[in-house]
């Protein structure tokens, strides 16, 4: 591969591929402490309500895939798409690795999740830095976020405006809209993180947009340890529109772009069997994933990336 040929570093969480590869995939998350048994348990137990394993690894293959079509397309200059996971194989240090035996020395790092967050993106980034210096790589200008890209605020417009019309055939009369991401520890507003901040402005574009003002921000899927988490949570909102005369819930998960255990059961299956539970009806805006408005919203924020680059950023 030519030395001159731009390396895109696609960075995702990753899912198991097998189910046996779940228990060390829960031990790589909870950074080498393996699972209890009741936990494992329950992750296996809400894997098999999905269909036994996530789709996100063929999703994110399908995005690499598209998004290296699209950048070749419209450029002049040569692009590949090095897909590297945070959770499982091809870790990012491989991807890094196999980058720089291909000849790069040059790339744009991107993860797959929109709004920035030390905790999140941040991390990633982190191991991008470190497995950069490992290889020699040269140079690597990392994105922290992407989460006011117009394909990626169109698409969801149109998504919410679906599920508002559906909504509204089926007789809904009082619908809110309620906007999610996964929480992150409440700690991370004492160090000003952003990703609240961005989350709040994506959510608040896209009803404009929609033409939505009755909506609120609520958090989901936080994670099971002694800290506080951001909330609400979407369950406890679910539980209060009920209570306060509302009849129906367009859920958008703003905070993720592909189907995966967070959606499919948290969403699809947790928060819509307590709608029901409660006589609401819960529509919730299809996932991004490979569609051509996502991949227009990565290009667009590759090449801003680039022209940076041009004025000495790389």
């Amino acid at each position: 591969m030519a030395s001159s040929t731009i390396g895109i570093l696609l960075m995702a969480y990753g899912t198991p591929s097998r189910i046996e590869d779940i228990e060390p995939y829960y031990t790589h998350i909870r950074h080498g402490h393996p699972p209890t048994t009741e936990q494992l348990q329950d992750l296996l137990r809400r894997y098999d309500a999905i269909g036994g394993l996530s789709p996100l690894n063929k999703v994110t293959k399908d995005q690499a895939q598209e998004l290296e079509k699209a950048l070749n397309r419209k450029n002049d200059r040569n692009f590949h798409v090095y897909l590297g996971m945070k959770h499982s194989t091809p870790f990012i240090d491989d991807a890094v690795k196999e980058m720089v035996e291909d000849g790069v020395t040059t790339a744009v790092g991107l993860v797959l999740a929109p709004h920035y967050s030390t905790m999140s993106v941040g991390t990633y980034h982190k191991e991008a830095r470190v497995a950069a210096q490992k290889y020699g790589l040269r140079a690597i200008h990392l994105i922290a976020s992407w989460h006011m890209q117009d394909a990626f605020l169109d698409a969801l417009c149109h998504r919410v405006q679906q599920c508002a019309e559906k909504l509204d055939q089926s007789g809904m009369h009082k619908v809110k809209t309620v906007f999610s991401a996964h929480s992150l520890p409440e700690r991370i507003l004492q160090d000003h993180d952003p990703y609240v901040s961005q989350l709040l402005e994506t959510s608040k574009a896209i009803a404009q947009c929609a033409n939505i003002a009755d909506w609120q921000f609520a958090w989901q899927s936080a994670g099971r340890t002694k800290d506080v988490w951001l909330g609400p949570d979407i369950l406890l909102v679910i539980k209060e529109l009920a209570n306060t005369g509302y009849d129906g819930i367009l859920s958008c998960p703003v905070g993720f772009v592909s189907d995966h255990l967070e959606v499919l059961y948290d969403l699809d299956r947790e928060a819509s069997a307590m709608a029901a539970s409660y006589g609401l009806s819960f529509e919730r805006t299809t996932s991004l994933n490979a569609t051509p408005q996502l991949i227009e919203a990565l290009v667009s924020a590759i090449d801003e990336a680039l022209a940076d680059s041009e004025l000495g950023m790389f």
